[in-house]
């Protein structure tokens, strides 16, 4: 009976170290950070080399991952004063400090060793990534909700990732690729803000445009949802170097973001959470199918 005991203790222990692992590197996001790397690579490329594919997949993990341990280090005693992260690893005690802090520098030093064999310009952002994130944007997120446009520099660097890790260049294609991404993030963290606003107080964020949760901050989003609609079909003028759409492309990629803008006027309207959750799922929805229209968009060339 001792046995059988030990071995149901040990898998569960397992269990629990795996799944605190996974909330301290935010598995979820990071893999939606991947998928953002791969598809801009698959927009650069003529043709797909499947080993640079996996060390920007494994070496763009590592950086997110890296960077959302950090965040949770900084964060530990905030994050225990919040429903939505009261229950991570540090906040609980059931990782200690210095564990956290070896994963974070590992996955740093792993994650730009690995992007730096694919070249060294892609290693550069990674870090850029990494130090914006976490020694800018989090420490700022207690003092000004203009922490979000410091925020929305590292979060806009994935997409363009990938072509630069194709590429080993940026230019013009790489830059359009970034500013889709970067005018994405005001709608979406401010959706997000909107929903959590009185547990940030709790923790002495306020992450809403002027601090408020009310129609101004919600122009400011459906403002941003429209540059955001607009850099997304420039590349229809094909004045974006090799990275052009069709037309065609161009109406669905609207087509697209007027659902956002849709309930974003909602929430205008009515100021309910329920609207401000319709917009936070819909941009989801958005920039993972845009991904996905251009690369398509691009083998149809």
């Amino acid at each position: 009976m001792q046995v059988t005991s030990n071995s149901t203790k040990n898998k569960v222990s397992f269990a629990t170290i795996f799944r605190d692992f996974k909330q301290l590197t935010k598995v979820g996001l990071s893999l939606s950070v991947v998928f953002s790397s791969l598809a801009g690579y698959l927009l650069a490329v003529e043709k797909i080399q499947f080993i640079t594919l996996a060390l920007l997949a494994v070496g763009g993990y590592l950086m997110v991952g890296a960077s959302n341990a950090f965040n949770q280090i900084i964060e530990k005693d905030t994050d225990a004063l919040m429903k939505r992260t009261m229950n991570r690893p540090l906040p609980t005690g059931r990782m200690n400090v210095s564990t956290a802090m070896v994963i974070a520098i590992t996955f740093t030093i792993v994650g730009l060793a690995i992007l730096y064999s694919i070249n060294p310009k892609s290693a550069l952002f990674g870090a850029i990534s990494i130090f914006l994130y976490t020694s800018i944007y989090t420490p700022l997120k207690s003092v000004t909700p203009l922490s979000v446009f410091v925020g929305a520099i590292p979060g806009a660097i994935p997409f363009m990732l990938g072509w630069v890790a194709a590429t080993n260049d940026f230019s013009v294609e790489p830059g359009m690729l970034f500013l889709i991404q970067f005018f994405w993030q005001f709608p979406h963290f401010w959706a997000i803000a909107w929903l959590q606003y009185d547990e940030y107080k709790k923790a002495g964020f306020n992450l809403m445009p002027m601090g408020q949760k009310n129609k101004k901050a919600v122009i400011q989003i459906i403002i941003y949802i429209i540059c955001l609609i607009i850099v997304s079909i420039i590349p229809v003028l094909k004045i974006t170097g090799s990275f052009y759409i069709y037309p065609i492309t161009a109406i669905i990629l609207v087509a697209l973001g007027l659902k956002m803008l849709y309930y974003a006027i909602k929430l205008y309207k009515h100021q309910t959470n329920k609207e401000a959750r319709q917009l936070m799922l819909s941009s989801v929805l958005y920039i993972t199918l845009i991904q996905i229209i251009y690369v398509v968009d691009k083998f149809l060339h």
